[in-house]
């Protein structure tokens, strides 16, 4: 496992449809492993494959904690329903967040890395998640969505910590 370079904007990566997934192998298993890794290091909820160079249609979430990390590839959502609005952020547009609209609650289907079909609804901060990840894989970012970009706030560090 290793902790993958991010890819800041406006690199061109960002801005292409990624390729679908068709080989289930150790390869994808090091990637999703190495995708995991690099989302944790920089703190984040998120992290889709072309925000480290490669444009594949795979994707790891780590908004809640009923399920933990998600690792989708080839992901379609199916439904969506409700509307919430709201900030985001992104490790590859550091220094700024947007107030985007989503929907509430998203349905997303696509595949594990064995290729087998999954299923998960997201509700909330994992929907929001979802849909800006697989955002990324269609070359849109949330500044692209946003009704107000903004810098970020830096969060004072408190005593002791």
């Amino acid at each position: 496992m290793a902790i993958r370079m991010i890819v800041k904007h406006p690199d061109d990566v960002l801005r292409e449809r990624a390729q679908e997934v068709t080989k289930f192998n150790a390869n994808l298993h090091k990637l999703l492993d190495d995708m995991a890794d690099t989302m944790y290091d920089a703190d984040g909820v998120g992290l889709a494959a072309p925000q480290i160079g490669i444009s594949k249609r795979v994707f790891v979430v780590d908004a809640d904690e009923e399920h933990g990390l998600i690792e989708l590839i080839n992901p379609e959502i199916v439904s969506k329903e409700g509307e919430q609005f709201g900030p985001e952020g992104c490790l590859s547009i550091p220094g700024l967040q947007g107030d985007v609209r989503r929907a509430q609650k998203v349905v997303i289907r696509g595949q594990d890395r064995h290729g087998n079909p999954v299923e998960y609804t997201g509700t909330d901060l994992l929907a929001r998640a979802l849909q800006h990840e697989l955002d990324h894989l269609n070359g849109v970012l949330f500044i692209d969505l946003a009704e107000s970009v903004y810098e970020r706030k830096a969060v004072p560090e408190q005593d002791g910590e």
